[in-house]
């Protein structure tokens, strides 16, 4: 399939994808400029931009710039492989890596009074929003509008149902600890980097318990940011909106300034 074609499908559905291209060889090289490699974010890959060593650092590269989100322009000698060369072909070859990243996910767990407005918020702050609940009748466009995606299904199930990474933020408003403690284990198993709960310390207190005494460690208890939200005194569905959102886009441009730093 054509790699053109593959990276259009691959954005337009929402995936993160890196593209290699050769932009510039010199004597003998396997692949010559205009040579494609499309990596996803699982590792695999279509195209070639030449096999080997030089395909081997390139695939790194690219692995690396999902999380960091920059454009690499890296340069191979394939000369002399004992001074740590990239192959014996005698050419030198330069490829371009550009990441096409997906938005930032979103997922609102809880169609109640405070995740309507989160909801809303997210979408206009140009996230990607994904709506779940185990009451279908209220994770739907009609009660819940501006969801990309509604998973009407226990919280438990909703690693099976989507790619949780380390762009998307889990959004905890539910309904009750109960919910919490039988979804919970399951979130916890991801790579997400945020995890917010709403809930009043006792309620805390009781979901931990509860948590613990299931095999839940404290170290991963320790991920979950409860309450959720900076602390703004925020009393209405629609003033904890914009505390939760405030909160995930400060940790959010934390994260980019720490990978621009690495």
């Amino acid at each position: 399939m054509d790699i053109i074609k593959q990276l259009n499908e691959a954005i337009d559905g929402g995936k993160s994808v890196v593209l290699c291209t050769i932009v510039n060889t010199k004597g003998a090289v396997p692949r010559h400029s205009g040579a494609k490699m499309l990596v996803y974010s699982d590792g695999r890959f279509e195209g070639t931009v030449g096999g080997g060593e030089v395909e081997n650092r390139v695939l790194e590269e690219a692995m690396a710039s999902f999380k960091d989100g920059k454009t690499r322009f890296l340069s191979y000698d394939m000369i002399d492989p004992e001074r740590g060369d990239a192959g014996i072909c005698g050419g030198v070859v330069t490829v371009f890596v550009e990441p096409f990243l997906e938005l930032p996910t979103i997922v609102v767990v809880g169609a109640g009074h405070v995740g309507k407005p989160i909801v809303h918020l997210a979408k206009w702050l140009g996230f990607r929003v994904v709506v779940s609940d185990d009451r279908e009748a209220l994770c739907t466009p009609e009660e819940a509008p501006g969801g990309d995606l509604y998973l009407p299904v226990p919280m438990s199930q909703i690693p099976e149902k989507l790619t949780l990474g380390s762009r998307t933020y889990m959004v905890l408003v539910t309904r009750g600890a109960e919910v919490d403690i039988e979804g919970l284990p399951a979130i916890l198993e991801t790579d997400v980097p945020y995890i917010g709960l709403i809930g009043s310390k006792r309620r805390w207190a009781h979901t931990q318990e509860k948590l613990i005494e299931n095999g839940v460690s404290a170290e991963a208890l320790g991920r979950i940011k409860t309450p959720i939200g900076i602390f703004i005194h925020a009393e209405t569905p629609n003033e904890i909106a914009i505390s939760v959102m405030a909160e995930i886009i400060d940790h959010y441009n934390q994260m980019k300034k720490h990978f621009q730093r690495a």
